[in-house]
């Protein structure tokens, strides 16, 4: 499959007139919890030909989506597109940057990224979205108290992100096994989820269960303890002038 990948993105790069600068896995599949019938989830920056920047005429796309066969789930960010998003801390994107799986990454442009990271890092915007989507998740329990597998995961991921965010004030990393540090989490929630994460990768991705009333107690108390800690920071935005710097020289390969 990392050949039929790699493949496509070679014919995406024709076929849409640009440079690929990085393609990597996202989603289950880069967490570390896939299912047997997850999609491939490939996220995608690519930098256009020079003259498409200075070009006066109607706004043109700065994104192209493909879904092809194989549960092949393409999306691709123009590279300005992407570093206003990386300027005001975009966590998904944050996460591609992280994936254990990369498909191809333009080494300069990459090394590059990893090392502005931290400058645009906001711990109080990614701890906020990260609580968002484990919010989302809780949400979808039924009457009799049972959720998805996948959505059990989205929520548990979403708070160990949040409060890694609140606590550490850095980017949490995009694999799930690398949340799981005492530093972070009690040994009753650290000795439950290997079990969990087991069922998960042998079930289909709507398989229920009934949720561990262990869990979600935790959730109630760290969610509280996460906002308070996301209170206290106080944070500084950086200037755009170094990814000023990245885009012109990107440009002009």
């Amino acid at each position: 499959m990392h050949n039929k990948i790699i493949q496509t993105l070679k014919e995406l790069e024709r076929k849409e007139d640009c440079k690929i600068l990085f393609a990597a896995e996202s989603g289950s599949r880069a967490w570390g919890f896939a299912s047997p019938d997850s999609d491939y989830d490939i996220r995608v920056i690519y930098v256009k030909p020079e003259a498409w920047y200075w070009d006066i005429s109607a706004k043109k796309s700065d994104t192209f989506a493909a879904m092809l066969p194989g549960d092949l789930d393409i999306s691709a960010w123009e590279l300005r597109k992407t570093l206003q998003l990386f300027s005001k801390c975009n966590p998904s994107l944050n996460e591609w940057l992280g994936s254990p799986i990369i498909y191809y990454a333009e080494e300069a442009f990459f090394a590059e990224m990893k090392r502005l990271l931290p400058l645009y890092f906001n711990p109080i915007r990614a701890g906020h979205h990260y609580l968002a989507l484990a919010e989302n998740s809780w949400a979808t329990l039924n009457e009799n108290k049972e959720i998805t597998l996948k959505k059990l995961f989205y929520a548990l991921r979403g708070l160990f992100c949040a409060m890694w965010s609140a606590n550490f004030r850095t980017m949490p990393p995009t694999e799930f096994n690398k949340l799981l540090i005492p530093e972070l989490l009690v040994d009753e929630i650290l000795q439950l989820i290997p079990e969990l994460k087991k069922q998960k990768q042998q079930a289909n991705e709507k398989a229920v269960l009934p949720l561990p009333e262990t869990l979600y107690e935790f959730y109630i108390a760290q969610k509280e303890q996460t906002l308070q800690l996301l209170g206290d920071i106080k944070y500084q935005h950086s200037d755009n002038s170094e990814l000023n710097n990245l885009l012109r020289t990107s440009v002009n390969y």
